[in-house]
């Protein structure tokens, strides 16, 4: 039987789990969301980044990608950034959506799979 490793477990929910040879990260956010959609979307990626590197990933093994944008008009700076993260011929499948997120000031939320 293959264990669940969870990262970082809290009560409502834990940063990352691991099961095989996957790994399933909960929506990554920025910290400081004061930023504007540049700087949030950049540190959402970090979060990713770091987060993957202690589950013994990286971002050319993410499977799939869901991002959530408060405001869809900011479907193309995000993408600027995004674009400029990923490994070229190794972007994973993604869908983008318009929704109400949890914090008004928050204008991003990214959460993605990916093989270990």
């Amino acid at each position: 039987m293959t264990t669940v490793v969870r990262i970082d477990p809290g009560p409502r929910l834990s940063e990352a789990s691991v099961f095989g040879d996957r790994m399933y990260l909960s929506g990554m956010i920025p910290e400081d969301t004061s930023a504007n959609i540049t700087g949030q979307v950049k540190q959402a990626l970090a979060e990713i980044d770091a987060l993957l590197k202690r589950g013994g990933s990286d971002k050319t093994r993410i499977l799939s990608a869901v991002i959530w944008l408060a405001d869809i008009g900011d479907f193309g700076a995000m993408n600027a950034v995004w674009d400029a993260w990923v490994v070229p011929d190794q972007t994973p499948a993604r869908a983008t959506v318009q929704a109400k997120l949890n914090d008004p000031k928050m204008k991003i939320e990214i959460m993605v799979v990916a093989a270990i």
